[in-house]
């Protein structure tokens, strides 16, 4: 019969403790796993949490979403928190842009020549409801954004809340860690 270590100690005094109960017939190993402090993961699990982790995006804001954007970075909503603070003002140092505003015939060659300046991996975020589908100035001089460059997370509203860029990101964050096949596209094998 088997013995049931967890149910004579309710709490754990210690990692390896915690280890014991959940993995009875490899004590020993749990043990020393947790006192040198072992770590099992893919490498693709692992190199997808350092890039979710790490996002430095690109400011692009072509009209009043901008505010918006700008306060998401403040210190009320502090998207350091996510790895995000570092807006860069170069699409070489950038790998998400994030466009905030209306987006007219004449920006969308910049905006795709930007798109295409950043290095890979590279994501988009459309901001509010013109960058989406043009909102209340539906007229020829606009195109919805998605129409240049592949947009990964819409953001509804007008103007949107920071908390909605902040689940933006968060909603991005999960693609990127969902990805597989990362490390063969670092090693260029895939």
């Amino acid at each position: 019969m088997r013995e049931y270590r967890y149910m004579e100690k309710p709490f754990a005094s210690s990692q390896p403790e915690l280890f014991s109960r959940v993995d009875d017939y490899s004590v020993d190993n749990a043990s020393a796993a947790a006192s040198e402090g072992l770590v099992f993961t893919t490498l693709d699990n692992a190199v997808n949490w350092a890039r979710k982790n790490s996002i430095w995006p690109m400011t692009f804001g072509l009209a009043c979403c901008a505010i918006e954007m700008m306060s998401m970075s403040a210190s009320r909503f502090d998207i350091a928190r996510f790895g995000a603070e570092v807006f860069r003002g170069s699409p070489r140092q950038s790998d998400l842009m994030i466009i905030a505003g209306r987006v007219s015939q004449k920006m969308a060659p910049v905006i795709r020549h930007l798109y295409q300046q950043m290095p890979e991996p590279k994501w988009a975020i459309s901001m509010g409801a013109c960058a989406t589908s043009t909102g209340v100035f539906n007229n020829y001089a606009l195109i919805p954004v998605n129409q240049v460059i592949p947009i990964d997370v819409f953001v509804p509203g007008c103007p949107p809340r920071p908390e909605q860029l902040i689940y933006a990101l968060m909603l991005l964050q999960q693609k990127i860690q969902d990805q597989s096949g990362t490390v063969k596209q670092v090693l260029n094998l895939g």
